[in-house]
């Protein structure tokens, strides 16, 4: 279709903003009922770490593929079929009972997520080049208040005793509910400008990609580590423990839905400097062996950190010129779910033959590396 033919419509906005809402809260539900899950199939640790890399394998297949399917039909029609995906999916985590069919499952799943992720950034950033306005941070605040929302709502439908089959089916009513609002709005195509269907990561978007993945790799570390690490560290109960989590989750979310504003204020460059310093600061607090309020800080200035640098790299993964947006965003979307991956894996193996505290220094470290990298990518000033 021709973009004359498409004029910006301000619900492009508020459609791109359910896609991310309803991606937070798909990955979210499955997160928030694997013990259930697990207990269900009858499975131990190893089984599930299994079935996880199931999950993550599904995702970056799909995301360079998703992006030359959306250059050829159009964002619309894929987020439509990957988001009724993800319906289909969701019942089913409640009904399986084998492990083989909970893998396909979960490889299934792992597509329609991959999928959605890595168009709903391509529509993201074209709604954002259309609109002329900083938007990036709050479509991706919408993925974060997708989570929360989604693991809220789980633990309080489980304490009020509702089955898992009737959560997933709640969440997955949700969701469709979502799509049917929004696809009005999706976009029909997938690129202001002509490129290949598919094309390896070059000039600055590999930088992109690789301060994505550090950035990525950092979030993942501290949704998986931060618990752990507080309870053999700072003598945190199980309870108290899991505000690291809490402390990080809502700073960041937040920052993301207030971070266009700054953005606006200060300009890109500001804000991705100060973010980058910020969030290496604060994990450092975080482990400094002191005392267990102030490592909670730590977190609240690495969930401020981290907020912004990721979406202000994908506005800039569309605003370079080296390749089309169709084929960057996939670029930088899997490099940064591989760094989702390898994080939690990686911090293991470190704190195997170091400590964790120690290897929880080397993911400072990155960040830092990766804030001054940002210096050598093309963002606006003010």
């Amino acid at each position: 279709m021709s973009l004359k033919n498409c004029p910006f419509n301000k619900r492009e906005v508020l459609a791109t903003r359910l896609l991310f809402l309803c991606a937070g809260l798909a990955t979210a539900t499955w997160a928030s009922l694997i013990p259930i899950i697990k207990a269900h199939v009858g499975i131990d640790e190893s089984t599930l770490g299994f079935l996880l890399l199931c999950l993550g394998a599904g995702a970056i297949f799909a995301m360079p593929i998703s992006g030359a399917l959306a250059i050829k039909y159009g964002c619309k029609r894929i987020l439509q079929a990957s988001a009724i995906l993800i319906v289909v999916c969701l019942p089913f985590f409640a009904l399986v009972n084998s492990v083989v069919s909970l893998a396909v499952l979960l490889v299934i799943f792992g597509l329609s997520i991959g999928t959605t992720d890595c168009v709903m950034n391509i529509q993201a950033v074209l709604v954002e080049e259309r609109s002329k306005m900083s938007l990036m941070s709050g479509f991706h605040g919408f993925y974060s208040l997708g989570g929360i929302v989604g693991a809220g709502a789980v633990a309080v439908l489980l304490i009020a005793a509702f089955s898992a089959f009737e959560i997933c089916l709640a969440m997955a009513l949700v969701v469709l509910l979502c799509l049917l609002i929004a696809r009005g709005d999706l976009l029909p195509f997938a690129s202001q400008t002509e490129g290949p269907a598919f094309a390896l990561p070059k000039g600055p978007v590999v930088l992109i990609g690789v301060i994505c993945f550090a950035m990525f790799l950092a979030e993942g570390t501290v949704l998986d580590w931060s618990g752990i690490y507080l309870m053999d560290y700072q003598n945190a109960s199980t309870g108290m423990a899991a505000l690291g989590i809490f402390s990080f989750s809502i700073t960041m979310t937040l920052g993301r839905l207030f971070g266009d504003r700054i953005i606006t204020h200060f300009g890109q460059r500001v804000v991705l400097t100060i973010s980058g310093l910020t969030a290496s600061l604060g994990l450092l607090i975080a482990i400094a062996p002191m005392n267990f309020y102030l490592a909670l800080f730590g977190y609240v200035l690495m969930g401020i950190g981290c907020a912004n640098v990721v979406p202000i790299m994908f506005s800039a993964a569309g605003k370079q010129t080296y390749m089309s947006q169709a084929t960057a965003i996939p670029a930088v979307t899997t490099l940064g779910y591989v760094g989702v991956l390898m994080g939690p894996a990686s911090v293991g193996q470190i704190a195997h033959f170091t400590s964790l505290a120690a290897a929880l220094v080397v993911i400072a470290i990155l960040i830092a590396i990766a804030t001054m990298l940002s210096f050598f990518v093309k963002v606006t000033r003010v």
